[in-house]
């Protein structure tokens, strides 16, 4: 039997409710099985980071906003221009889709110190690996999207004499934008793992290399607190697609 919907009030309270009984659960539960602090602190104690440390996350939240903010744009933006080259030229498709495909295959945490090579020990290695985790997935979805008009739509626009610009903007695009945004959403997380990722590999500055730092010290309240405000960032990014998409796709 199907069940009824939520009310939108369930539907808020909900979450909040099971993030709250967690939550109690970390603070009071963990401690009581005997679970060292070391390992695994308490929500108490990472709040406490947050209060005593301020400005020390703050100063390396900066450098991997920026990364991952960068590395984002350029990434989704060149994975777009791609796919619309793609999709008007099969022969270029052909050629260099498989290309494309083989430099996925690799993985990030082997492709970063060979970027970082190129690119030295700056910002530029972050959002240079921030944009190539964000890459393929938007070019993938973005040809989808632009190939999924019917012939017969299709047909209507070559009976109305459209031109192949006119195609591309009225029909093409606004088929290929739900699958546009659906690979914005995940990027909005990739991004900020990207940078993260190339902080680890060399940097001295970022949530990466706070993690790393936290991890040698042993200071796991602040290893926590790192993690919690690259969560953060990742989720704040991908409710400012969301708002974004819900402006642009009203159809």
């Amino acid at each position: 039997m199907r069940q009824a919907p939520l009310s939108p009030q369930m539907t808020v309270a909900l979450p909040v409710l099971g993030a709250a009984s967690i939550l109690l659960a970390w603070q009071y539960l963990l401690p009581l099985l005997g679970v060292p602090a070391y390992i695994v602190p308490t929500p108490t104690a990472i709040f406490g980071v947050f209060q005593r440390n301020f400005a020390l996350l703050m100063d390396n939240l900066r450098p991997t906003l920026i990364e991952a903010l960068a590395g984002f744009v350029i990434g989704n933006l060149a994975a777009v221009l791609l796919a619309v080259l793609f999709v008007h030229s099969r022969v270029l498709q052909a050629a260099y889709f498989p290309i494309v495909l083989f430099f996925n295959t690799i993985p990030i945490l082997a492709l970063s110190p060979i970027i970082i090579l190129i690119f030295g020990l700056g910002m530029t290695p972050k959002i240079v690996i921030a944009a190539v985790i964000c890459f393929f997935p938007t070019l993938v979805n973005m040809i989808r999207g632009l190939d999924s008009a019917s012939d017969n739509e299709h047909e209507l626009f070559r009976v109305l004499s459209a031109t192949r610009s006119e195609i591309f903007w009225s029909l093409r695009l606004p088929r290929a934008l739900p699958m546009l945004f659906s690979s914005l959403r995940i990027a909005s997380a990739t991004a900020v793992i990207g940078a993260i990722v190339g902080e680890w590999i060399g940097s001295d500055k970022g949530l990466g290399a706070l993690i790393i730092q936290a991890t040698f010290n042993y200071q796991s309240d602040r290893l926590y607190a790192a993690i919690v405000l690259s969560s953060s960032l990742s989720i704040a990014l991908f409710c400012i697609v969301v708002l974004i998409e819900r402006r642009v796709i009203r159809y």
